[in-house]
């Protein structure tokens, strides 16, 4: 029997007065990669915000349960700190902070260290960055590409247990699309044999397209901020490509 990583139970969340998410019940696995589909503006950025903690995100009902922890009420570090870490969409570029400066930090060296580990400088690499880049500013400037690698690079340095991936395949080229995918597969122990996996995660897209390369267990679709139907990654992804989410409407009317 697969142990509970992340529970859900019953979430309903407002902004602004406004109800965006209501009896949202998701529930995942250790080991277990899960990925959130859905129309824009159907709630999944309000969810994985409120799974990060974020104050504008207000919960009027349900539980959060991680490593059998309530975190309903914990802030964004404290969530962190158990073993969250998440790949923004757009992250925000920050000034006078160093790339390198902070993936020493997420790997748990010392800032004031004047060199990177050769165990963090193999995954720098890897991701095509060298060590000029790592002493530019987080995001500031950086393409399109080198802003997704360097969110990856980020959660390869800190290791999390549970990883949300915001629109991980948007915006970005097959050529990098390809390399992001192999390095969360990565992080998602995708590599290890299936009973020996200890890490999951969270894929919210509304394209769907990182299911191309990257295996997913168990797909859900959100739609008017409720979870509509649960399943088969490929027959719903399958299912979504021939009908759109209109098809979805039309199951849950039936149901």
């Amino acid at each position: 029997m697969v142990k509970l990583l992340l529970e859900i139970t019953d979430l309903a969340v407002e902004v602004n007065n406004k109800e965006i998410l209501s009896d949202v019940d998701l529930y995942i696995g250790k080991g277990e990669t899960h990925v959130l589909l859905g129309p824009n503006g159907a709630g999944k950025s309000t969810l994985f915000m409120t799974l990060l903690g974020f104050p504008k995100y207000k919960l009027t009902r349900g539980e959060i349960i991680f490593k059998g922890e309530d975190i309903t009420n914990m802030s964004t570090t404290e969530r962190v700190k158990m073993g969250f870490g998440v790949s923004f969409q757009n992250p925000p570029a920050i000034r006078g902070v160093k790339l390198g400066d902070l993936l020493k930090l997420e790997h748990g060296e010392r800032e004031e260290s004047q060199e990177i580990s050769p165990e963090l400088m193999e995954i720098v690499r890897k991701l095509k960055f060298d060590e000029n880049f790592l002493e530019r500013d987080v995001n500031l400037g950086f393409s399109g590409g080198e802003v997704k690698r360097s969110e990856i690079l980020q959660l390869l340095a800190q290791e999390p247990d549970f990883i949300m991936f915001d629109e991980p395949d948007s915006g970005v080229d097959i050529e990098n699309v390809e390399l992001l995918a192999e390095e969360i597969n990565i992080l998602l122990d995708k590599d290890k044999k299936l009973g020996r996996r200890k890490k999951s995660g969270l894929l919210i897209t509304h394209l769907g397209y990182i299911l191309n390369f990257v295996g997913a267990d168990t797909a859900h679709v959100l739609m008017d901020g409720r979870i509509a139907c649960s399943g088969n990654p490929s027959e719903i992804l399958e299912d979504i490509r021939k009908e759109g989410f209109k098809g979805c409407i039309e199951c849950c009317r039936m149901h």
